[in-house]
Formats: C-alpha cells, structure tokens, sequence
C-alpha cells in the first residue's frame, strides 16, 4: 500500500481548493489511468475524511497515523477503508462516533488537552475539529436553531441522499425494492436512499428529482394562487422553480440568473418534465442598473430570492469548501445578498410575498440580511422566520424567511 499513501500525499499537497474536491479527483485519476477502481475509491475516501476530521488530529502524528484518524473516525465505506487501518482500528457498522472516539484517544494515547476537550468529546485534541471553533465565540454566530457543536459534528460525515417523487409514485417504490436499494419515506414525496445508488439507471428521468430533503421543505412555505405571477430571481438550475411547477403549473414564471449555461440547463429539465417553459431572463441581481434595465416596471405576486451563499448548511457534503474557506468573505458575501435582495423586493407588487433562502447556517447570511431588509424597505414585515435543521435527518441546513409587503405600503417603498 506504499503507493497508496504516496499518491494520497502528492494529493493533499497540490490540492488547494480552488476546484471542487470531486473534480480534482477525477482530474487526477486521469493522469494516473494504472490506478484501481478500488484505489480509487480508497484514495477518494481518504481525501475527504482528511478534510473532514484532519483538523482535529495532534499534528504530532505522522502522516499515516493521522490519515488512519480521519478513516476510522469518518470514514463512509467501512470495506475500502479497513483495507490499510490498523487491526486495532478497523471499522464495523455498530460503533458509534463517540465509540469511535474513546478507541481513537486510548490507540493513540492522546488525554484532552483543555476543558472544552474533555466537555466536547467530538475534539481530539486541544484543536478543533475545524479552524474557527472560535471564530463565533458566542452562540449569535449562527442562526437561531442550530448549535455550533451539533453543526460541527454534522461535518464528520456525509449526508444522506434525498429525491422527491414527481410521479408514478408506487412504482417506484416497486423498482427500489425489487433492486435492493434501501429506502425511508420521510415525507409527502421524500424519499432518502444510500448515497451512490445508481437510480438513473432505474427510474424514469421524469418521474423524479434529486433534492435535498430541506431544500424540499423550502416548498412548505410557497403560499400558492393559482395564475400568480412569480420571479425566481437566482434560479440557479431551477429546483425550487421546478418544485413550484410541480404543485401549481398554471401559474406565470419568471426565472433569472447570470449564467446562460445555467438557464439553458434549467429549460432542458422543464422540458423534460413536461411543465410549461418559464420567461428567461439572463441578469445580475446585484447590479440594480442592470435588473432596472431588463426586468423594467415588472411586479410580481412573489419573488424566490434564493441568494448565492457560503454554503455552510451544505459543507458536510463538499468539506474541502469549510477546510479552505476564509471567515473574511462572510462580509463580502452578506454585501451581496443585501444588494440582490433590496433588487428583489423593488419588483414585488402590493401585498407581494418574498421568500429569502439561503443554504447558510449564519446569522449574518440569514437574520441579519433580513434585519437588514426591514431596515431600509419599511413597507416589508416578516411573517415566517426559520432554520431548516437537517440534522436528524443527515440533511443539509436551510434558512427561510417569508416577508410581506404591507397593505399600507406607498409605492416608493
């Protein structure tokens, strides 16, 4: 296994996060086609369970002990990952995390360096699992609902894999079971199923979409008319449009985004679902001389302003983005979602409704944006507020704020 480790470390040290880890890989193994499919898969598992947990490792480790850490402590294939971990470390399915721990602190001999270490087992050591354990000392770094521990642990391992039915419901329930492929029914249409399952070579395309279970619950709280005329304003490729199509495909739809690439994808999967193509409009929402220019004197019913955001509530998926990430570009991205906002709510017509999501678990993406809002656009009142916690779920973390315009309201505002 000597090459293995060689080819893990020549990973690390190149790897700067610039790309997607996913894509790095496949990049990667490219250059280097005498690689296995089982090397790969090991090679792959060892990089994310080291962005995952390395930061938590003693760095008084060698290189190997702490690769073998980050396996045993993360690790989601427990078949590729005992292939090089020690006998002592060797994984089964009944351990549990905090098992995992006290095997990990006595095989390594490593006592807890600090009180915060002995409170919170999930720290190795006197580091954190992550760089900014402290960055937010206090509990108003993060939005109302989620806990900075309870977070922090969500990072160690890879959420679960979520669809929602659109269609031909019982038959497919029939197809997953007739292939073995495990399933729980969590929800309406959700339905979580083992990550890597190869459905698109089972299902109908149009019979479902893959979604994240919180982002589908976004959908709870789009209050639909018929013949309503909505704007998704940061459509990206289109989920939460696609979702408001499924429900209400009568109603006007407007999507927009910077990307023409974007738009087009987002058009090919209307098509293939048979809904009505939506009006496209190619432009950037933080520019206000820019969205005045092309979308005019639009009102609409509602606007979906599901901004750009840090990601946060999605990082246990993609680790290497919190590994890399710099706290600095918090301020700049807030910047961004309040200027796309205040765009947003100028195009909402009297009594409109803008729903402001983000896949952030900060409060400065989430209520201080809408704090923000009320400031400065008075006619607005905020009749939902809430953080989609996808943690007992192994879901991702969503933020969701309902905000009405004022019958009251002037014109101006």
């Amino acid at each position: 296994m000597r090459y293995i480790y060689q080819h893990i470390a020549t990973i690390l040290s190149s790897y700067d996060g610039s790309l997607p880890l996913t894509h790095f890989l496949k990049n990667y193994y490219k250059q280097y086609a005498k690689l296995g499919s089982r090397d790969r898969k090991l090679l792959s598992e060892m990089a994310y369970c080291w962005y995952r947990a390395e930061r938590s490792i003693d760095n008084a480790l060698s290189f190997e002990d702490r690769i073998h850490a980050t396996l045993f402590l993360c690790a989601a294939n427990h078949k590729v990952a005992n292939l090089v971990l020690p006998e002592a470390l060797k994984l089964n399915d009944t351990q549990t995390r905090q098992q995992k721990l006290n095997i990990l602190n006595a095989f390594y001999k490593i006592p807890p360096k600090t009180k915060a270490d002995a409170e919170y087992k999930h720290f190795l050591t006197g580091n954190s699992v992550f760089h900014f354990q402290n960055m937010w000392p206090h509990a108003n770094g993060f939005s109302k609902g989620m806990d900075k521990y309870q977070w922090l642990q969500t990072m160690l391992s890879q959420p679960r894999m979520f669809i929602r039915i659109r269609r031909n419901k019982e038959a497919i329930l029939s197809t997953l079971s007739q292939n073995e492929i495990p399933y729980q029914e969590l929800e309406n249409n959700c339905i979580c199923i083992p990550n890597g399952s190869a459905i698109d070579k089972l299902l109908p395309e149009a019979d479902y979409a893959v979604q994240d279970a919180s982002s589908q619950k976004t959908g709870n709280y789009f209050r639909l008319q018929p013949k309503n005329n909505w704007w998704d304003c940061c459509s990206g490729a289109g989920g939460k449009s696609l979702l408001l199509c499924d429900k209400y495909p009568e109603i006007k739809l407007t999507v927009s985004d910077t990307r023409s690439t974007i738009l087009y994808n987002l058009a090919q999967r209307f098509k293939l679902y048979n809904l009505p193509m939506p009006k496209q409009v190619q432009l950037d929402m933080s520019s206000k001389k820019d969205v005045a220019d092309k979308m005019g004197s639009r009102k609409f019913n509602a606007i979906i302003c599901d901004v750009p955001c840090t990601g946060s509530g999605t990082w246990a998926r993609t680790p290497e983005q919190l590994y890399f990430f710099n706290p600095e570009k918090l301020k700049e991205i807030s910047k961004l979602q309040k200027d796309i906002a205040m765009n947003a709510v100028s195009h909402l017509d009297a009594h409109g409704t803008l729903y402001y999501i983000t896949c952030s678990v900060f409060k400065e993406e989430n209520e201080d944006v809408v704090e923000y809002l009320l400031k400065y656009k008075h006619s607005l009142e905020v009749k939902e507020m809430h953080l989609i916690n996808g943690s007992d779920t192994a879901a991702d973390s969503m933020f969701i704020a309902v905000l009405q315009r004022r019958a009251t309201a002037s014109p101006s505002e």
